[in-house]
């Protein structure tokens, strides 16, 4: 037993290490937006669609790496998503073209961050933890990514400011590479044959005919719209407002710290309340903070107030969507479900970024795309109330399938 504690808690550690690089590294990629696309000579429009791109292919290859990580492993799975990681900053870094841009910071780091993220590494953990902990350890390595952001960000403009904004991505490149080592260390074990378990194409069915299934896809589209539409175009919104950069750097920094509490929070409340219910109400009070933020005075003060309050609600939702494809579907097959879970967020957040800099160049300011980010939190909450969390009836006579 205290083998088995070992284990699950050097998995939680492990886990919550790579998930801390792999997010913070990210979560800092707006603060380039202006720099990169004023040197380079390049609308907004070509940084958001290749930060568009690395979303999108981040969400479409998040299924296929769950699947290997559910049947081989994390461990192999991180050490391959890490080295792509790092080559994908080292080349956007070099980057001078769009399409360098789009290779690099969509291609290689989309690939990369499919096979470091949350999908694999919480497979991982909720394969090693006992159910009744399942919610509260998704949480605390959530939180793990949204520390990263908090003590990254800060971190990433000093290298802008310190080597400029080149060397400073071959920087990060270099931290990149410490989730290989990270990842060699992951050694989770892949859940035993039980007489209950089912395919893969029997799970993929299983799943595809689930109306709670369907409509956890398509309320966590929302989230991946709303977090990188402003994660990525914050910082922008800002600057045009007359508010310093340094200023957009520090509420997205608060938004990594105050989601520490909101992720952590939120997977403990998970193991206690309806999941689906907390989701629906997560999604009203987004809603209601952006419209605040938006008819509010715009000044330091109510930007960093901003970045507290959706700070709280930023990632929130992982634990518990995440939660909910565990207690229904099981353990079996749950880094491949909630990657494809994960690939709608990924659609939500290649809308999000690139219609922010799509309606940018167009018009001149993000107006509509707030104005779509408050509509979307009704729909989501209301799609949200009508999930049921109950496992789903799976006849032991099925066996153990090929």
């Amino acid at each position: 037993m205290d083998a088995l504690r070992r284990h699950t808690l050097l998995i939680i550690v492990l886990g919550s290490l790579v998930i801390s690089l792999a997010m913070g590294l990210r979560h800092g990629f707006g603060l380039f937006l202006e720099p990169m696309s004023a040197e380079l000579g390049w609308g907004r429009g070509v940084f958001a669609f290749a930060l568009a791109i690395q979303n999108l292919l981040w969400g479409l290859s998040q299924p296929f790496a769950g699947a290997l990580a559910d049947r081989f492993g994390a461990a192999r799975v991180v050490v391959v998503g890490g080295a792509l990681y790092a080559l994908g900053l080292l080349f956007m870094g070099l980057s001078e073209s769009a399409l360098g841009m789009t290779l690099s910071a969509g291609l290689l780091i989309g690939l990369g961050l499919s096979g470091t993220t949350f999908s694999v590494i919480l497979g991982a953990v909720g394969r090693a933890v006992p159910p009744e902990k399942r919610s509260l350890a998704m949480g605390i390595v959530s939180a793990a990514g949204s520390f990263g952001q908090f003590a990254m960000l800060p971190g990433t403009l000093g290298l802008m400011g310190w080597l400029g904004w080149s060397a400073a991505l071959l920087a990060m490149g270099a931290i990149a590479a410490l989730m290989l080592p990270l990842g060699a260390m992951l050694r989770d074990r892949p859940s035993a044959k039980t007489s209950s378990d089912i395919s893969l194409a029997a799970a993929l069915n299983e799943a595809a005919n689930h109306r709670g299934f369907w409509l956890l896809c398509l309320g966590f589209f929302v989230c991946g719209f709303q977090v990188v539409f402003i994660g990525v175009h914050l910082p922008g919104y800002l600057y045009d407002n007359g508010i310093a950069v340094t200023v957009g750097s520090t509420v997205l920094a608060l938004v990594g710290l105050f989601n520490i509490v909101g992720t952590y929070t939120a997977g403990w409340l998970g193991g206690h309340l309806s999941k689906p219910r907390l989701l629906t109400w997560l999604y009203l009070i987004r809603g209601v903070v952006i419209t605040l933020f938006l008819i509010t005075p715009l000044s330091p003060a109510s930007a960093y107030l901003f970045g507290i309050a959706m700070g709280l609600l930023w990632l929130s939702t992982v634990p518990l969507t995440n939660g909910i494809v565990a207690s229904v579907f099981g353990v079996q097959h749950l880094s491949m479900l909630g990657g494809i879970v994960f690939l709608f967020h990924q659609l939500g957040s290649f809308m999000g970024v690139w219609l922010g800099g799509y309606l940018y160049d167009l018009q001149g300011d993000y107006g509509t795309v707030w104005n779509i980010a408050i509509l979307l939190s009704v729909v989501a909450a209301a799609l949200h109330w009508f999930i049921n969390e109950r496992p789903v009836n799976r006849p032991a006579a099925r066996g153990v399938e090929a």
